[in-house]
């Protein structure tokens, strides 16, 4: 035999070849981590609470005089333009002298006093006086003040007041 012939197999046989390839010019498909990155914000956009601040605008005390914005309780029953509600230490809401046990209630009997003041040029009272007591709680004091907005008072005051004094 001749060693110049090859053998059949050998020529369907694979050559092997260990040789290291550089593999640095490929780098990690990033699509995925954006992809779950993205999800996450939607789902934390959607999921999260968004809520309307109220705010109330309180005016600062005027500084003419300083014993012309002190009134006295009895000055406030007497005005004729002012409906006065009282809150408690029991957080009970009194309205003129009237107890108001919901927040139903509460609506109720402000439009029925503002509508019943005598002003003396015949129109609804347009002042509200909320005396909350100190210890009152001040999710029941805020229920009142937006109440007396959503009734259409123009001024809504507050007033911190011991419940001795009422």
């Amino acid at each position: 035999m001749n060693n110049d012939s090859q053998h059949p197999a050998d020529e369907d046989q694979a050559v092997l070849s260990f040789e290291h390839k550089d593999d640095s010019d490929k780098e990690v498909d990033m699509t995925p981590m954006i992809d779950c990155v993205f999800l996450l914000l939607i789902f934390f956009l959607v999921t999260a609470s968004f809520q309307l601040q109220k705010s109330l605008e309180v005016p600062p005390p005027e500084q003419k005089d300083p014993n012309a914005a002190t009134k006295t309780i009895e000055e406030i029953e007497d005005d004729a333009d002012t409906v006065i509600v009282r809150i408690d230490r029991d957080n009970t809401i009194w309205v003129n002298d009237s107890e108001a046990p919901s927040e139903q209630d509460l609506l109720l009997k402000l439009r029925d006093a503002r509508e019943n003041a005598q002003t003396p040029d015949g129109r609804p009272a347009s002042i509200l006086q909320v005396l909350a007591d100190g210890d009152a709680r001040h999710d029941v004091v805020v229920l009142v003040l937006d109440a007396g907005t959503a009734e259409g008072f123009e001024h809504v005051r507050l007033a911190s007041a011991d419940s001795e004094m009422y």
